[in-house]
């Protein structure tokens, strides 16, 4: 068995540097593999500009601040596209400035062309009515007849088997009830390619049943309804922003999911009401990040090394707390994580965006560690030589302490590149906030808050440049 699936990292996270033109220009990535980023986190290393953040779910000129906790807001200056490989900018000063250096960190999720299974069955509520089952197949979405959510490109397949929709062939149309739509749809029974008369009036003595389509560029609204009766379906957006609907939580969440790498970006609506919300990433996720969109609203982070009763903000340098309204002390699940009464993770009507992340061998690692206050410090294994790493004390206030190799690609790192994520501080130079990146892990080389300090703990969050051992049995070099 291979040591880890992912052998060349740069498909699905890489560092960027630029040069902004206050201008318009696109930047493209120079990894060994071409990278349509999905989340890209951009800093200007020589100012206090508030760190940015968009990702392809909110559309990319959707912006927020790790920094603050402001709402979400639509600049349409600042990152305008995500590119095959790479992000094209407007003029904004705080991600283009002129001759300003800047570093961009991007991360892949589930790209420009997901695939997706829904299995469908028909419940008695007020008449009958169509709902979803969630990924296992085992438990019924609560509400009948959702709106869904499916992305231009991706390809949906509805599996209409279930012996409860014998009667009630499952059709897409242009309005509700009424107007077969057929571009980017194939109908299928029993393996076999019909047409859509044929889907409809072979599909009760049918075993297996299937309606596929792949979304169209600029495909109207939509709707799935019953070729037989009315009444049954509800309406499809077709988005030109990335992400699908997942039915594994008790809410509805619109999901883009790298499940190689494991990143999710993961979009919901609050109900105030405890809750659980589909992740997509077929693990449980060691680390998530929460931030309501449309009000102002504490970064809120998930860690499986703390537990599931404490958090820590990103926007603040404070250490870890408990509070039991974020996560309901539950911990995640490989399809769910829970959600308490806080408005930060969970307000009502409230929109909110989780980024989840689970470890892949090779590829990343979420872990802590304590430090020891001395110029030999801990060494921190992480299997692969990380590109890019943040650091927060979790058991005292310190901010967040990020470097990556990039910037400064020679051992020490953090002498000239201290970047804070809950700071518009400009790029940090010091000498005592050394650490040495190896080709498997990370080693403390200075007494300092941000990283070792006796009788503190510290967690941490890595991206590899290249695996210790690579699928093709190469082995890693230090450096």
């Amino acid at each position: 068995m291979a040591y880890t699936t992912i052998n060349d990292p740069s498909a699905h996270f890489q560092t960027k540097l630029y040069t902004g033109n206050g201008s318009t220009q696109s930047i493209t990535n120079d990894g060994n593999s071409n990278l349509r980023p999905d989340w890209i986190w951009i800093k200007d290393r020589g100012s206090n500009f508030d760190h940015k953040l968009s990702d392809s779910e909110r559309g990319s000129t959707y912006t927020l601040e790790s920094n603050t906790d402001i709402a979400e807001y639509n600049d349409t200056n600042a990152v305008t596209s995500f590119n095959t490989d790479g992000f094209s900018l407007g003029s904004n000063a705080n991600v283009n400035d002129n001759t300003a250096n800047v570093v961009a960190w991007q991360w892949a999720a589930g790209g420009a062309a997901p695939t997706q299974t829904y299995k469908v069955v028909v419940v008695s509520d007020s008449g009958n009515k169509y709902r979803f089952r969630n990924s296992a197949d085992s438990a019924t979405f609560a509400q009948s007849a959702v709106t869904l959510d499916l992305q231009e490109g991706g390809t949906y397949t509805f599996d209409v088997s279930d012996s409860s929709v014998s009667s009630h062939p499952f059709v897409i149309g242009t309005s509700a009830n009424s107007n077969e739509y057929s571009t980017g749809v194939t109908y299928k029974l029993d393996g076999v390619t019909k047409t859509y008369s044929q889907y409809t009036s072979g599909f009760a003595s049918a075993t297996s049943r299937q309606l596929i389509i792949t979304v169209a560029a600029s495909a109207p609204t939509l709707y799935y309804w019953c070729s037989v009766h009315s009444g049954m379906g509800g309406q499809i957006n077709t988005n030109t922003t990335f992400g699908s609907t997942n039915f594994d939580g008790s809410i509805l969440s619109v999901v883009s999911a790298n499940t190689t790498a494991g990143f999710s970006i993961v979009s919901y609506t609050g109900t105030g009401s405890n809750a659980t919300i589909g992740h997509g990433l077929g693990a449980v996720p060691n680390l998530y990040f929460v931030k309501r969109r449309d009000s102002a609203g504490n970064w809120t982070s998930y860690h499986s090394f703390l537990g599931n009763t404490k958090f820590m903000r990103l926007d603040a340098n404070n250490a870890a707390a408990s509070q039991s309204t974020y996560w309901q002390d539950t911990s995640p699940t490989s399809t769910v994580f829970s959600i308490g009464t806080a408005g930060d993770v969970n307000a009502s009507s409230g929109t909110h965006v989780a980024y989840c992340f689970t470890e892949v061998k090779g590829y990343s690692r979420f872990g802590s560690y304590d430090g020891n206050g001395n110029v030999d410090g801990p060494f921190n294994y992480t299997g692969f030589r990380p590109s890019w790493l943040m650091i927060k004390c979790s058991s005292h206030a310190s901010n967040w302490f990020m470097v990556d190799t990039t910037r400064e690609p020679l051992n020490p790192v953090g002498v000239d590149s201290i970047l804070q994520a809950d700071s518009n501080a400009s790029q940090l130079t010091s000498t005592d906030k050394d650490i040495d990146i190896l080709s498997n892990g990370f080693k403390c080389k200075e007494v300092t808050g941000f990283h070792n300090d006796a009788g503190r703990t510290y967690s941490y969050y890595a991206f590899a440049s290249a695996p210790l051992v690579a699928p093709n049995n190469i082995v890693g070099l230090a450096r």
